[in-house]
């Protein structure tokens, strides 16, 4: 169900991310060295330079896969599971669905058939 908040609760693929990443980082040290290697210095930078986001990037993907899919944003917030943070449109939609769970278990089924009924 789409509740527009999606770029608020959105999750990453850590796991693929991290396969990319490390290829990313393969390649931009080949590169590095490549680069260095033929006497191409402004090459050799921007592959460094490269090299060094990739790596914070993957130092970024190391720290949230170990965080958990339960994570502390901050020490005065506790943990939440996911979807279920402070978010208020989240909040309204948990609120939607628990008071249609509340009318469903208060409907009671009919018991009787056309024309049969119980005194």
């Amino acid at each position: 169900m789409r509740t527009g908040n999606e770029p608020v609760t959105a999750r990453s693929a850590l796991r693929m991310r991290f396969w990319l990443t490390l290829w990313g980082l393969i390649w931009t040290a080949a590169g590095t060295v490549a680069f260095a290697a033929a006497g191409l210095t402004w090459w050799s930078l921007g592959c460094a330079v490269l090299l060094l986001v990739v790596a914070v990037d993957m130092a970024v993907i190391v720290q949230r896969t170990r965080q958990g899919e339960s994570f502390q944003p901050g020490r005065d917030v506790g943990p939440y599971p996911p979807g279920h943070g402070p978010n208020p449109v989240l909040r309204q939609d948990r609120e939607r669905v628990r008071d249609l769970e509340r009318h469903r278990r208060r409907r009671r089924p009919h018991h009787h058939r056309m024309g049969h009924h119980t005194a």
